[in-house]
């Protein structure tokens, strides 16, 4: 996938006759980050896995595979998305105001680093997806995204029922088996904070955007 900062690729995905297109990231081509250990593409699953035990539906299927032509890696279920909209261009309609309102009250929890507009894809059947999640769940505060038009918001009532419940339960096994324990400790810290709050954040740093912003 060209303008990828680490390898990525896509790649055909074959079970007996059916087919389907993926993203494969593999553990050799990610390339070294000072402040993130290797194996990004652990939070790549991890962050699929967080979305679900939520049931916010918007990460496409996520898994590892150990058996990739590279090696060590995620597979993601490519969307077939219009890739000529993005976060800007999606704000602009208010149907995908929820959507999105969500996707950065995940992005605070989950600690994304690297929230580019162009990581916001609309399906020919009109659903938001959020893809590109390997700089997640840093224990240390990192929040770099271009969602901040709802900051300050309430939480959606939703939304924070469903943080309750999966506060109350836990973090299920296919989270923390992905994490070190203080990025365990720290995501369930961003969660009871977010709770309190009971809003979205404001930005805290000097550089709240990643770059590019699409």
């Amino acid at each position: 996938m060209p303008w990828s900062s680490n390898g990525t690729f896509l790649v055909s995905v074959t079970d007996g006759e059916d087919t389907t297109m993926a993203i494969y990231k593999p553990r050799r081509a990610e390339r070294p980050l000072w402040d993130f250990p290797d194996g990004l593409y652990y939070r790549e699953v991890a962050a699929y896995e967080l979305a679900e035990a939520l049931e916010w539906r918007f990460v496409p299927e996520t898994v590892s595979r150990p058996d990739g032509p590279l090696g060590a890696g995620s597979l993601q279920r490519f969307v077939n998305a219009d890739f000529e909209q993005h976060y800007f261009t999606l704000l602009e309609n208010e149907a995908h105001h929820a959507g999105l309102k969500q996707m950065a009250t995940f992005d605070a929890i989950a600690n994304n680093a690297d929230r580019k507009g162009g990581h916001c894809l609309l399906d020919a059947d009109g659903h938001l997806w959020g893809i590109d999640h390997g700089l997640c769940f840093h224990p240390d505060p990192k929040l770099r995204t271009v969602i901040w038009d709802f900051a300050g918001d309430p939480l959606a009532e939703s939304d924070r029922r469903d943080l309750q419940a999966l506060a109350r339960r836990g973090l299920p096994p296919a989270v923390t088996a992905l994490l070190h324990d203080d990025e365990r400790r720290a995501l369930e810290a961003r969660i009871a904070a977010i709770l309190r709050a009971g809003q979205l954040p404001q930005p805290r740093n000097d550089h709240p955007y990643p770059w590019p912003l699409v």
